[in-house]
């Protein structure tokens, strides 16, 4: 980035008002590195201080008394020395997003997913570009968490090819992705670990009850029109216009005119990535396809399905290489290592956040002190006797709370839902009503959460634009989305509820009779 545009940034953050705020004491926060180190200190003292004033919760679903775990006894001491190392290794999302970076990095360091930009770019008005973004990381849903890894450096150079800020186009691709994570056109796998466990939940009332993958969908598909229109109207009137004027300078990131080579290069690259398609359509279509669920025979779940991130890692690498080689950006076979190194690089800042990060939620996970805190909250909640919209607030409320300690939605609805399905059931309300609500929370706040193991990823991709940002800076800039992601929908929840429209095939938010 040029001398320019880091002088402009800078001086354009000095703003005021709570954005200004939320930078200013957001910067102070130490380096994410420091901050878990940190983090697991204070986590090990309350450990220590709850284990030894023996404060309990009951957990509804079997009677039993949740206790917190003291890391800092001989038996913590024992578990922790011994697993330091696999908590790394064994960080799920960790080796998800490095090797979605084999792929996307080999992408960009070929040309392809510049070239494809500037062609998309060439049919899409810059007027419309928050709109596509925002629409393209809604459908991205379907690739789960691979979406958060792929879209937002794809959502600044969409907006780059159009002459617009890419910044912008960086935070509404994380708002999409992020903010609106459970917001889907199609089923996804979202729909089918979280109806799994309402299920579940609901037995404890009617063992008939059930909740299906599809009851939840007339009003995602329909939140991800409102949002994208909210998410642009909010990129385009208020967040671009907050950010200094952008003047590419540097050879990463000047966009030109397209050469005769280049479209030779999208074409090739396009009917190999068809070809591709059509070998996994014939392995995923037929009723007996070898890569559909062995004993049910269906798509979702199925193999196909638990495996979309290999696939699509597989895809970047056929577009990748067919453009490569056509572009001659791949000369020999030696080429194809050096060029994969280079986005690979650019990780080690990410994986060194990642050290303390993993340690900190095995630490919290083994202390039971997620379980302990949403059972109490919970309980909190419950004696309160709320009924309708508080009772809808509430659990809002609960969700997105906990979204900022616990990174993985499906392990918070787990702790929420046999106790808040149950409760909602006995109000007269549907079981997918309820996971409908939690979802909403649990969603819009994905961005701001400090645990999220994509933070220290989409603060990175920040640094790309502007290399003087730290965690305060993100904060400040990403923070629209959230809150008016938030507001938005829960305000068309509550519309949704008040008209008594289905939520899905057949289901309304109330129980029938």
């Amino acid at each position: 980035m040029s001398g320019a545009n880091e002088l402009a940034l800078k001086q354009h953050s000095g703003e005021t008002g709570l954005f200004g705020w939320v930078e200013r004491i957001g910067n102070k926060i130490p380096n994410p590195f420091l901050l878990f180190i940190y983090l697991i200190a204070i986590l090990m003292a309350a450990t220590a201080i709850l284990s030894w004033l023996h404060i309990s919760v009951t957990d509804p679903t079997n009677g039993e008394q949740v206790t917190v775990k003291n890391l800092l006894s001989a038996e913590g001491i024992q578990w922790m020395l011994p697993n330091i190392i696999a908590n790394f290794s064994g960080f799920k999302p960790l080796g998800s997003i490095l090797a979605l970076v084999l792929g996307a990095g080999l992408a960009e360091k070929v040309g392809l997913l510049q070239a494809l930009m500037l062609k998309m770019a060439s049919r899409v008005s810059a007027r419309y570009a928050s709109y596509m973004v925002l629409f393209i990381a809604f459908f991205s849903h379907v690739s789960s968490d691979a979406a958060l890894v792929i879209m937002p450096p794809l959502g600044a150079l969409m907006f780059l090819a159009v002459g617009r800020h890419p910044v912008a186009g960086l935070l509404a691709a994380i708002a999409g992705v992020g903010s609106g994570f459970t917001a889907n056109l199609l089923i996804v796998t979202t729909d089918v670990l979280l109806s799994g466990i309402s299920t579940e939940a609901a037995a404890a009332i009617n063992p008939a009850a059930s909740v299906s993958v599809l009851d939840n969908w007339f009003f995602m598909a329909v939140s991800v029109v409102v949002l994208t229109i909210a998410g642009g109207l909010l990129t385009d009137k208020f967040v671009e216009p907050r950010l200094p004027a952008y003047r590419p300078h540097e050879e990463e990131d000047r966009l030109e005119t397209l050469t005769p080579q280049q479209n030779r290069g999208l074409l090739v690259s396009g009917l190999a990535v068809l070809g591709a398609l059509a070998i996994l359509a014939v392995l995923v279509l037929p009723s007996g396809g070898l890569l559909r669920d062995p004993e049910l025979g269906t798509i979702v779940p199925s193999p196909f399905m638990s495996g979309i991130v290999p696939i699509i890692i597989f895809l970047f690498f056929v577009a990748a290489i067919a453009y490569g080689i056509t572009t001659r950006q791949i000369r020999n076979q030696n080429d194809l290592p050096r060029l994969l190194t280079d986005p690979m690089k650019g990780m080690a800042g990410f994986i060194v956040m990642v050290f303390p990060l993993a340690q900190f939620v095995a630490f919290f996970n083994w202390s039971n002190m997620g379980k302990f805190m949403a059972l109490g909250l919970t309980d909190l909640l419950e004696k309160t006797n709320m009924t309708g919209v508080p009772a809808f607030l509430g659990l809002m409320f609960l969700s997105a709370f906990l979204c900022m300690f616990i990174a993985s939605g499906s392990a918070i609805w787990s702790i929420l839902a046999p106790v808040f399905v149950p409760m909602f059931m006995l109000l007269g309300y549907h079981p997918a009503f309820a996971q409908m609500i939690f979802r909403v929370a649990d969603s819009a706040v994905i961005p701001f959460a400090p645990m999220s193991p994509f933070l220290p990823l989409f603060l990175g991709f920040l640094q790309r634009y502007r290399k003087d940002a730290k965690l305060g800076t993100y904060y400040s800039l990403v923070l629209p989305y959230p809150i008016v992601f938030l507001a938005v929908w829960s305000l068309l929840l509550v519309v949704w509820y008040w008209l008594g429209l289905p939520i899905g095939p057949g289901v309304y938010p109330k129980l029938a009779g």
